[in-house]
């Protein structure tokens, strides 16, 4: 049978450091808040230790904030309120004042929400010493840093060892390098034993939970050497660098699946994007949400992709900006191009540079080579649609539909009042502006008629100095 644990992630504080008026758990990196990166990371945990864990989040700023954005993402995930913020021991005292049935799971594991980069591997080191140890009351995640400077400090002795914070902290103590990363599991008997016991007294005037560890207990420190996977965010520069570590494993794990980086420093990729082998990704990328690229495709300098879905062989090329769309395979897009929402290019189509799509599906090996907006429209496989085209989809209150059928040849300069229907094989005129429907075969021609006078120019031209 699996153990339980509960599992507390405290999320109550307001994060003045960081400087933005959000909650502090909910500051975005790499497109997605700080404590979804912790609910990720412990949702992979719990399934590689097959634990039956429940997950509670101590909340307390904006704590109605804080609630809908898990909520959206994490529906098995209970909240618990601290009102004032006394301190880590009172923040795990509310949760199991607040959570009656805590007391029965056999661990207790407490994260903070400002650390995004404590993967399941940390985690089950943690666990698996004090599962492996019968005795052991309690272990905490510690390591050695050069800097100490903000961090408490272990001090060894009798069974096991004190963590002192740096405002209680002796000269000599401070001056010890094996510091404590806040993360925690406990025998949960340990804690209903001794945390009604914790007292306030030290400068801070709070209520500490590392007062659970003591040189009288038998609790275990677990030493880890990457000490950069405890790093806590509490300004910008820290959440800088902490997207910047998480960003290059990201990328590295699609270079070891056979994806080329031209500069993958310069490039922006979120963990919910995926990339086929044979890709190659150009400097100054970056690809947001739910994208998909397929296998072999070019995407060049610039290019922004966003919840959008690139299938194979397709090349996107410098400077354009795709999203909420779909591109089928072998289609070339831009430089310069704007795919917007509702988008669905088709298999072998050319969108060329400074073209615009939007709410609009093109069926395979359309043509669009440039300057032409298309938008609210369905254009028929092999039609040509040439510079300047323009779908005049919108009247001030409604949009309306453009269709353009197959095989048909759009001239450069024209307009499709919407709306409109043309059928299959239809010819437009260059310079047409097409207010009437065209049927199949049909030859469409809208435009001035051309007045020449000879010898009139003069009158016109300006003599330069």
């Amino acid at each position: 049978m699996a153990d339980s644990l509960g599992i507390v992630i405290l999320a109550a504080g307001k994060g003045t450091r960081l400087k933005v008026d959000i909650p502090k758990s909910l500051c975005p990196m790499l497109g997605k808040p700080l404590i979804d990166h912790v609910l990720s990371n412990l949702d992979s945990f719990q399934n590689e230790y097959e634990l039956q864990a429940k997950i509670s989040v101590v909340v307390g700023h904006k704590k109605e904030e804080v609630k809908k954005s898990i909520s959206s993402n994490w529906a098995d995930v209970s909240f618990v309120t601290q009102e004032e913020q006394k301190g880590t021991a009172h923040a795990l005292q509310c949760y199991f004042e607040q959570n009656k049935d805590a007391w029965d799971s056999k661990y207790t594991l407490v994260v903070c929400a400002d650390t995004p980069l404590i993967g399941k591997e940390e985690f089950g080191k943690l666990f698996k010493a004090l599962q492996d140890d019968e005795d052991a009351q309690a272990s905490a995640a510690v390591f050695n840093t050069p800097n100490p400077t903000g961090y408490g400090r272990i001090v060894m002795g009798g069974q096991g060892f004190d963590i002192v914070e740096e405002k209680d902290a002796s000269e000599d103590q401070r001056r010890i390098n094996l510091v404590n990363s806040g993360l925690y599991f406990f025998r949960t008997s340990h804690i209903k034993e001794h945390l009604g016991s914790i007292e306030n007294e030290n400068k801070s005037g709070e209520f500490y939970l590392t007062d659970l560890f003591k040189k009288s207990f038998n609790v275990k420190a677990v030493n880890y050497e990457d000490s950069y996977k405890f790093l806590g965010i509490n300004n910008l520069v820290q959440l800088e660098e902490a997207s910047l570590i998480k960003q290059r494993n990201i990328i590295l794990k699609h270079q070891l699946a056979g994806v080329r980086f031209i500069n993958s420093s310069s490039c922006y990729i979120e963990e919910s994007v995926e990339i086929g082998a044979g890709s190659v990704v150009y400097p100054g990328v970056t690809l947001e949400g739910e994208t998909t690229i397929g296998q072999n495709c070019i995407l060049e300098s610039g290019v922004v992709i966003k919840n959008s879905e690139v299938q194979n062989n397709c090349s996107i090329f410098a400077n354009s900006y795709l999203e909420k769309s779909l591109i089928k395979e072998d289609v070339r897009i831009g430089p310069m191009a704007r795919i917007r929402p509702g988008s669905e290019i088709g298999a072998g189509s050319k969108i060329g540079n400074f073209v615009e799509t939007k709410n609009a599906k093109l069926d395979k090996k359309v043509s669009v080579s440039h300057l032409s907006y298309v938008g609210d429209a369905n254009i028929g496989e092999n039609t040509n649609l040439g510079c300047g085209f323009i779908t005049c989809n919108y009247d001030g209150v409604q949009k309306h539909l453009t269709t353009i059928g197959k095989n048909s040849f759009i001239g450069s300069d024209s307009q499709m009042i919407a709306p409109i229907t043309l059928g299959d094989e239809v010819y437009v005129a260059s310079g047409s502006t097409i207010n009437k429907d065209i049927p199949s075969g049909g030859f469409g021609i809208a435009r001035g008629r051309q007045v020449t006078k000879e010898g009139m120019a003069k009158r016109f031209l300006k003599k330069k100095d």
